[in-house]
């Protein structure tokens, strides 16, 4: 074994350690937010999970006040996925996002018909003045088709989302006043304008630093960002590089820590939707090929995510007022039952502060 070969493992508790999942620590939301690049909110209540699993005593209604003081904001950006990020961090990312959200807009079955001949900067001139107060959906199309009688208001409604900096603003996304989405541009929301010039490779850079060491495939997986093989070679000077047991180039900052594969990781829970899953083209660091291959996801309807020394082992679902149900698909031994119980019940804390809690588990698979 060569000195810079990094096992599947190693590369797991290195990824661990930089999400703050080996320890949990006392941080305040907003910086862990903006190091991880942002966090994924599809699911308004998944980026409280997330940060309740990397942060002593988090409390929901700190992740709430930022969004209520416009510190932070909901709207699409890696992956043409909904995020909550930093109100700095949306005029940077939103622009990188456009072309990935362009593609999408043109490839939706449902729409892509309605948008021949249309001149789309057009309609977004006059979208962008109808948003400049906050607007649902139904306010949205209905000023739409006042203004563009002969266009289809639906597809102009959802362009916004993929052509505008689309903002889902407050009550969405509050931990327990989530409502239907309400959106304006963030330029009318934060009162600045967005980033007339990204910085890519800026970007790249607190990729790997919070996900590293990673490929540049990797990179792509979790951004869809295209041309980055040019973008790590102008990074390459400031980067270390390994290789994983494939051959591959990894890539990461100076001064980054890979801890001891030995190293303890204790049971986490994490949401539905959580970036350390989703950032890897080879997730075989967090997720193995058999696990995937034996869990019932599309049976067992909505699930979070459990980890059990490191690796994706099940999920849970939380039944009913205060029962949570752990899904998985080989029987933990003693030792790591008795630990997933015990941070079952403090989730339960979380999610079911009055509730008379239940975990119980199912093998399924």
């Amino acid at each position: 074994m060569t000195a810079d070969l990094l096992t599947p493992r190693q590369l797991n508790r290195a990824t661990l350690h930089r999400q703050h999942l080996l320890g949990r620590v006392r941080r305040p939301a907003l910086d862990v937010v903006r190091q991880l690049v942002g966090l994924q909110a599809q699911n308004p209540r998944d980026p409280y999970v997330a940060l309740w699993s990397r942060l002593v005593d988090f409390d929901p209604t700190e992740l709430e006040e930022l969004l209520l003081g416009r510190q932070v904001v909901r709207l699409v950006v890696q992956r043409g996925t909904v995020h909550v990020v930093t109100a700095d961090d949306c005029l940077v990312l939103r622009p990188l996002a456009q072309p990935i959200l362009v593609q999408q807009l043109h490839a939706h079955q449902s729409y892509k018909h309605s948008f021949e001949g249309v001149d789309l900067d057009d309609v977004m001139d006059g979208a962008r003045q109808i948003l400049d107060q906050p607007r649902n959906a139904r306010q949205l199309r209905e000023a739409l088709a006042a203004q563009f009688p002969d266009l289809d208001a639906g597809a102009m409604a959802f362009a916004c989302r993929n052509l505008l900096a689309f903002v889902q603003v407050p009550p969405r996304g509050l931990w327990n006043k989530s409502g239907a989405v309400i959106g304006t541009t963030a330029e009318a929301w934060l009162g600045r304008p967005l980033d007339e010039s990204p910085s890519v490779d800026a970007v790249m850079l607190r990729y790997v630093a919070a996900f590293g060491p990673a490929t540049i495939r990797d990179a792509a997986t979790w951004s869809r960002y295209t041309g980055l093989r040019e973008v790590f070679e102008r990074l390459r000077p400031q980067l270390r590089t390994f290789h994983d047991d494939a051959g591959r180039e990894l890539f990461d900052v100076p001064d980054s820590v890979v801890p001891d594969p030995d190293t303890p990781a204790p049971p986490r829970f994490l949401p539905e939707y959580d970036n350390v899953l989703l950032a890897h083209a080879d997730r075989r660091r967090i997720v193995g090929d058999e696990f995937r291959a034996r869990m019932p996801y599309d049976r067992l309807g909505f699930l979070g995510n459990l980890l059990v020394d490191g690796m994706l082992v099940g999920g849970w679902r939380l039944d009913g007022r205060a029962m949570l149900t752990v899904y998985i698909v080989d029987p933990l031994d003693v030792r790591a039952r008795h630990d997933v119980e015990a941070e079952a019940r403090r989730l339960l804390q979380l999610l079911a502060p009055d509730g008379r809690h239940e975990v119980r588990f199912e093998i399924v698979g």
